[in-house]
């Protein structure tokens, strides 16, 4: 896979994976966060080519394939969150999402394997790198996945704004807590929305009738640390 931007690279760098190989322009190659690497400089348009991509930034890197984690390995904190796309398929929300689920310190985030972005270089980029960091897993159904997470001892929620869906600050999110959130047209499809435990909903105070599912996704999982009482910041 070849990894571009300065954040993805760098994360990669940072991360899981093997990183076989670092291109970048004059410029970037000089950066200090770069100087442990064997960069071989190219020429921003050889960069493109190589990457398919004009977001370069001036730097991508060869890295391994995705490591994917283990579905049911992130079921087994007790005080877990761990958030849920049904069907999303727009990478950059993929991306947005994981970003969020990392700086959040979340578990990590489930996806269907059919149907359903997965870990690109373009979710990379617009993760900012974050999925270097962050467990990814892949399951073949994924309302037969919640009912695995209920029958570990989760506690399922969807957003959404269907009929009898109750206001995000009205559950009492202690302990293993999954979080799912819909496709960026329909929303949570019937059998996911089925194998919810409650379903909540954000406040709409303006015009608009619904969010971009990455800023749904923020707001949700800061509240519920909110109302567990966590402390937000690393290390403290």
């Amino acid at each position: 896979m070849i990894v571009y931007g300065r954040n993805a690279v760098r994360e990669a760098l940072r991360g899981r994976r093997a990183v076989t190989a670092v291109w970048a322009t004059r410029n970037a190659a000089g950066e200090e966060w770069l100087s442990d690497s064997d960069v071989t400089e190219l020429a921003a348009a050889e960069l493109e080519r190589l990457c398919e991509s004009p977001e370069h930034q001036g730097v991508c890197a060869e890295a391994g394939p995705y490591p994917y984690a283990d579905p049911a390995r992130l079921l087994e904190d007790e005080n877990g969150l761990v958030l849920c796309l049904d069907e999303v398929q727009d990478p950059h929300n993929l991306g947005a999402v994981c970003r969020v689920a990392e700086s959040a310190g979340a578990t990590g985030v489930v996806i269907p394997e059919r149907r359903s972005a997965e870990v690109t270089p373009a979710v990379c980029k617009s993760s900012a790198g974050a999925v270097e960091h962050l467990d990814v897993a892949r399951v073949g159904n994924l309302a037969n996945w919640l009912g695995e997470a209920k029958a570990a001892g989760a506690w399922v929620y969807g957003a959404g704004h269907s009929p009898g869906a109750v206001s995000y600050d009205t559950p009492d999110y202690r302990g293993s807590v999954v979080l799912v959130l819909g496709s960026e047209g329909r929303g949570l499809r019937p059998r996911v929305a089925g194998a919810c435990d409650q379903i909540v909903r954000l406040p709409q105070r303006g015009r608009v009738d619904s969010l971009n599912v990455a800023t749904a996704a923020s707001a949700l999982v800061y509240g519920i640390l909110h109302f567990r009482g966590e402390k937000l910041d690393r290390g403290t």
